[in-house]
């Protein structure tokens, strides 16, 4: 420590150590983004969800639309409220794909507009959300799966299509509301046809099953959809969306988490405790620092100026200055007569030194046990005034 350290040491990872490590994962990332990107592109104009006459997506509703086409009727596409009712008239199919996602005022809106047409509406998946206002009299019980399920009812477009796949929703009829049970699982209908005023009724679909591409030309299912949809010369497909201004026309705003499916809920719970478990593994105290032996031999040159250059890293002048001074000291001792157990005590080494140097010019209290040096400079001065008084003990 007689001389000034040059260069820095540094157990921090560098810039290029750090994206040797990274640059698989990031390249893996970049792939993905890449991938999506151009698959998103790709399909942009077929995918549009689910229930989307336009989209020819599996859970899409491309064809059944198609095939209403080519049978005269004419499929007119909504998004908002205010589209659907005023499209809405005696020779209409109002189809609303999510009617459990409508606020109470769209709700209240659209059963007003229900019982002033003399339309069929037809509702599917319809829930307790939406029941009471749109269904006054029908209750939802706890849901089924989706399976091949026969008729067993007398509604023409059901005992012609035959078995269909149905389920999810399961409707019950409080006393005196009078209505066509068709599908039923475990004794209770998935499939409702409700009278109303003239021509005028209303149909509860428990699952869009039989609407989906996939599934259209299985069992009955394209039968049964284009019976319920194509009574009418016009038909007029509600997709409810965010963007309709009468959502929040209340003063409250639609439920953005009841548009995430279920499924990707649960998984973004699971990343999520999966990332704080991460984080706590890899946040753990690793414990009290421990004394070991090194595996190999190094020269004592180099293990000082290692650590004089973590020292110089770290500021740590008082560190530095300390190991120097208790160094001096624990050699000083035995030339003064003086325990090496007593070599730290003040009251014991320094009378020993003054008895040994009385004419020093040098303070020992100050170099054996001052204060930490200031700077680097008073650093090295202070190393070279050790060395020259453990010479001057020696050679005295």
């Amino acid at each position: 420590m007689s001389r000034p350290v040059t260069g820095t040491t540094s157990t921090a990872p560098s810039a290029r150590q750090v994206w040797t490590r990274v640059r698989g994962a990031v390249l893996v990332v970049a792939l993905i983004l890449t991938g999506g990107l151009a698959l998103a592109t790709v399909r942009s104009t077929d995918a549009h969800g689910a229930l989307d006459p336009r989209s020819a997506d599996p859970h899409g509703s491309r064809a059944v639309a198609e095939l209403l086409k080519a049978r005269g009727v004419t499929v007119t596409l909504a998004t908002t409220l205010a589209e659907a009712t005023t499209a809405t008239d005696t020779d209409t199919t109002l189809l609303v794909t999510t009617p459990d996602l409508l606020t109470d005022a769209q709700q209240s809106a659209l059963r007003t507009a229900m019982k002033a047409s003399a339309a069929r509406t037809v509702l599917v998946g319809a829930g307790h959300a939406s029941l009471d206002t749109l269904a006054p009299g029908v209750t939802s019980a706890p849901s089924t799966l989706v399976t091949e399920r026969a008729p067993a009812c007398t509604l023409p477009a059901a005992t012609r299509a035959g078995s269909v796949d149905l389920g999810g929703e399961r409707y019950e009829l409080s006393p005196g509301t009078t209505a066509e049970t068709c599908y039923r699982a475990e004794g209770l209908p998935t499939l409702l046809l409700i009278p109303g005023t003239g021509s005028a009724d209303t149909v509860l679909l428990g699952s869009p099953d039989i609407l989906y591409n996939s599934r259209l030309d299985q069992l009955g299912n394209a039968s049964l959809a284009l019976q319920l949809l194509g009574s009418r010369p016009h038909l007029v497909w509600y997709l409810p969306s965010l963007s309709d201004t009468s959502a929040t026309a209340d003063g409250t705003t639609g439920d953005f988490l009841a548009l995430i499916p279920s499924g990707w809920r649960w998984a973004t719970l699971q990343l999520a405790l999966a990332a704080l478990l991460a984080a706590l593994w890899r946040g753990r105290r690793l414990g009290p620092l421990v004394t070991e032996r090194l595996p190999v031999a190094l020269r004592a040159s180099e293990a000082t100026e290692g650590r004089a250059r973590l020292y110089r890293k770290a500021n740590a002048r008082d560190r530095a200055a300390s190991v120097l001074r208790t160094a001096t000291r624990t050699r000083l001792a035995p030339l003064l007569g003086v325990p090496v157990q007593d070599a730290h005590s003040p009251d014991l080494l320094l009378p020993a030194l003054s008895a040994r140097l009385p004419e020093t010019t040098a303070d020992p209290r100050n170099l054996l046990f001052g204060p930490a040096p200031a700077d680097d400079a008073t650093l090295i001065r202070l190393a070279d005034q050790l060395d020259a008084l453990e010479r001057e003990v020696r050679t005295s």
